[in-house]
């Protein structure tokens, strides 16, 4: 079995795959370098909601997103969700559509479209080489034109925009709210904090990461992180927690679930953790509405 517990995917030594997981990936549409033969995801239908695949033009080429939302007219807020280094796989189109469920336009762009498709690969070596060719000045670009295709759109309130990603769109989201006034919040699930050390992956000198723009933080995040993740040091979540207190973003937090593991609100992974993704999602939605990113009922 394949034990996913680190931020950007497992190191050679984590890749045990049996052969029942590699001859049968129960779950059509679920990475497949990370579904676990014992999962039991949450299958969200599509009932009372309208998705699907739109394309959005960013700065050099148009990217696919998977949008769902309510099919009912009016404007609602909006939730950007980034995905981990596995695209847009069935666990992140899910998830957009259990927000949709609650009111939200859900919205996952594929910020790794030029360089291929991590959702199908189990070989890792590839999946690092697709993330590490996507640069941090496409991902902010595509995350940028995302937003003015939102702004566009007659179903979405651009007034009430939050953004929440899952490991690599952990970071993403923290950076997001670093750099940009679009979003009134964000929730971050167990994204890196801390730069990687030179050679290691993404540890590209041209990236920037969450410890490095804490002063420049433009809305409140909520980080909902791992006491037993091997890749992100609880070292590292207090350095966080320390930088939040020191420039004053009172209005940020960090919640440690001290049992669980990377990936616990991955439901088709084994590092899945029910208690912690139970509360983390309660936690979110009431992040979302504290913020003014909540939907009226319509």
């Amino acid at each position: 079995m394949l034990t996913l517990n680190r931020p950007e995917g497992p190191e050679p030594q984590d890749l045990h795959l049996s052969r029942r997981m590699l001859g049968g990936l129960f779950f059509a549409g679920y990475a497949a370098a990370a579904v676990s033969a014992s999962a039991a995801p949450i299958a969200t239908d599509e009932a009372g909601l309208v998705t699907g695949a739109v394309m959005i033009p960013s700065y050099d080429r148009e990217i696919p997103a998977y949008v769902a939302r309510p099919d009912a007219k009016g404007r609602f807020p909006v939730v950007v969700v980034v995905s981990e280094v596995f695209g847009i796989h069935e666990f992140i189109r899910d998830t957009c559509r259990r927000l949709a469920k609650l009111g939200y336009v859900a919205i996952a762009p594929d910020f790794f479209v030029r360089h291929g498709d991590p959702a199908p690969l189990t070989d890792f070596g590839a999946i690092r080489k697709i993330v590490a060719d996507t640069t941090d000045a496409e991902t902010r670009a595509d995350l940028s034109a995302t937003t003015a295709w939102l702004r566009r759109q007659a179903f979405a309130n651009p007034r009430k925009m939050a953004i929440t990603g899952f490991c690599w769109g952990g970071a993403v989201t923290w950076l997001a709210c670093q750099r940009s006034k679009d979003f009134r919040c964000g929730v971050a699930w167990y994204g890196r904090l801390a730069r990687p050390a030179a050679g290691q992956f993404l540890g590209e000198a041209e990236r920037q990461w969450p410890l490095e723009l804490v002063a420049d933080l433009k809305s409140p995040v909520l980080g909902l992180y791992a006491g037993k993740d091997q890749g992100i040091p609880l070292a590292d979540v207090e350095t966080m927690r320390a930088a939040l207190v020191k420039h004053r973003m009172k209005n940020s937090e960090i919640i440690v679930y001290p049992e669980a593991q990377h990936g616990f609100h991955a439901d088709y992974r084994p590092t899945y953790d029910a208690s912690a993704a139970v509360d983390g999602w309660s936690r979110m939605l009431l992040h979302f509405a504290r913020w003014d990113v909540a939907p009226k009922r319509y």
